[in-house]
């Protein structure tokens, strides 16, 4: 349990950097190209791995059954919402866009209470309201107007809550490297189809020297990311993961503030200790604290 919440935690530092150097990375790139091409990197990364290491005999042992669940991972997860969040964005300011994208928490809560049969108890339920009010002051949300792109960014969220609850299941007979694969490969499959399709993908050919080294530099973050997200997914409960992803907001806050030289507002900085004891409320249990306690008591 304990290497689960450190994976996560590594997972929501990640993050927390990916979010900061894709704001730069992204800039004159045609977002879909810049998310397949990515997706497409870090499956082939991931490929690569899985084939030189001890998991090329689960690879080969794996059935029908299992095949099709890393298809669908990769469809719900891997193509689909990113292609829906990209356009929406696209459509709505991108305040709107990441505070919808942190709603994920009470989605996989709820989800989980009917589908992985997780209980639902007043510590999780108020974990949820602390990080959601964290995320609305740490974005300083000003307004909130409904829209076709917000719609569209909201059924993204929906999706990626999915995708989780489903991995979960997954992961309880696969390893999470092979399920990140399966979100990973399939996922820029699906998305290559849609660039073919829509006559997108030759935008390839016009990327430039610097855009393809920024693609590979957050395809490297992207792929620490999902090693360790789906990794610590396998050990630790579905809403307390997505709780602990939280933390990748204060991240990026504090690396604007050092290297943007931000402001943080006091509202902010409230929102990010909010995000913080959130978490605590999601992954801090009695047993926890007793352990805690009694190192320091005979120490």
């Amino acid at each position: 349990m304990k290497k689960g919440f450190l994976l996560v935690l590594l997972t929501a530092i990640i993050s927390g950097v990916s979010i900061f150097l894709n704001s730069f990375g992204v800039k004159g790139i045609n977002p879909f190209i810049f998310t397949g091409m990515k997706n497409f990197i870090v499956g082939m990364l991931l490929l690569s791995i899985i084939l030189s290491f001890k998991y090329f005999n689960e690879l080969k042992n794996l059935k029908r059954k299992d095949w099709q669940d890393l298809i669908l991972i990769g469809f719900i997860g891997g193509s689909i919402p990113f292609l829906l969040f990209f356009k929406g964005l696209q459509l709505i300011n991108g305040v709107q866009a990441a505070f919808v994208h942190k709603t994920m928490v009470v989605w996989v809560v709820f989800l989980s209470m009917f589908l992985l049969k997780e209980k639902l108890d007043k510590k999780i339920v108020f974990g949820a309201m602390l990080l959601l009010t964290g995320n609305f002051l740490m974005l300083k949300l000003s307004s909130f107007d409904l829209s076709f792109g917000l719609l569209l960014v909201f059924l993204a969220t929906v999706f990626w809550s999915f995708e989780i609850i489903l991995s979960k299941k997954v992961l309880k007979r696969l390893s999470g490297n092979i399920v990140a694969l399966g979100r990973m490969f399939f996922g820029a499959l699906f998305i290559s189809i849609f660039l073919i399709s829509t006559g997108q993908i030759s935008l390839v050919l016009d990327l430039g020297l610097s855009q393809i080294a920024w693609i590979c530099l957050t395809s490297l973050f992207l792929l620490g990311y999902v090693m360790t997200f789906y990794n610590g997914l396998k050990l630790v409960s579905a809403s307390s993961a997505v709780a602990i992803l939280s933390l990748g907001s204060v991240i990026t806050t504090i690396l604007k503030l050092v290297f943007l030289d931000a402001v943080v507002s006091f509202s902010q900085i409230t929102g990010m200790m909010l995000l913080v004891v959130g978490i605590l409320v999601f992954t801090v249990t009695i047993e926890n604290l007793k352990k805690f306690y009694s190192i320091f008591s005979t120490a």
